[in-house]
This record gives structure tokens, sequence and C-alpha cells, in this order.
């Protein structure tokens, strides 16, 4: 049981909820979520630890970015079902619309200039 409320309580913050949403459309970085959200950094590294934490997102480095992704659900049935579900809801929700709208002109390379 404990496996199941990790996942339930990562998708119980709104933030945590959008990430999920922007990593759907696209592999993003903290700097790039921080861009899109308009939170500051240290709350956007807490938010993906916890999803990291649940098994809903892992993280790669590339050079000197950390990127992040969707899980593949592998780790846990409860979050490879919420992400599946997670595909398909919110769709029409506004303001997942707008922050998942504006990710693809946010580029990493413009916020960070290194």
């Amino acid at each position: 049981m404990k496996h199941f409320v990790r996942v339930m309580k990562a998708l119980s913050d709104p933030n945590r909820v959008k990430i999920i949403k922007m990593l759907q459309r696209k592999v993003m970085c903290v700097c790039e979520m921080q861009a899109a959200l308009q939170i500051a950094q240290p709350s956007v590294s807490k938010h993906l630890k916890i999803l990291e934490d649940a098994g809903l997102v892992t993280s790669y480095k590339d050079g000197m970015w950390v990127n992040y992704q969707l899980a593949d659900g592998s780790s846990s049935p409860y979050a490879s079902s919420l992400l599946g579900a997670l595909r398909h809801w919110l769709e029409g929700d506004q303001e997942v619309s707008e922050i998942v709208g504006q990710i693809d002109a946010i580029r990493r390379e413009d916020i960070c200039r290194k």
C-alpha cells in the first residue's frame, strides 16, 4: 500500500501534475520547467524529487544538462496506470493547456545562457 500512497501523494500537488503534463510533451530541464511554471528553482527540484521517488519521472545527464522525462512505469503498476490515465486527463483544462502550449517556445539555451 505504501507505493500506492506515494504515487497518489505525488500527484496531489497542482504543480506536480503540470510537470507531468509538460513532460508528456517533451523532455525538459529544471530551468525550462521553472520558466513555464513561474516558481523558484528549489521548488521545481523538490517537486521533481517527489515525482522521481514515486516512479513517475526519471532523469539522465546529457553534458551539462540534467533532463527529466516520464518514467516508463515499470517500477510501479500504480505509476504506470496513472501516467496512462493522465495522458487523456486535463486536456481541456485551461491552466494546463496554457502551460503546455508555451513550452515549445521555452529554450534552455535562452534561459541559462550556458
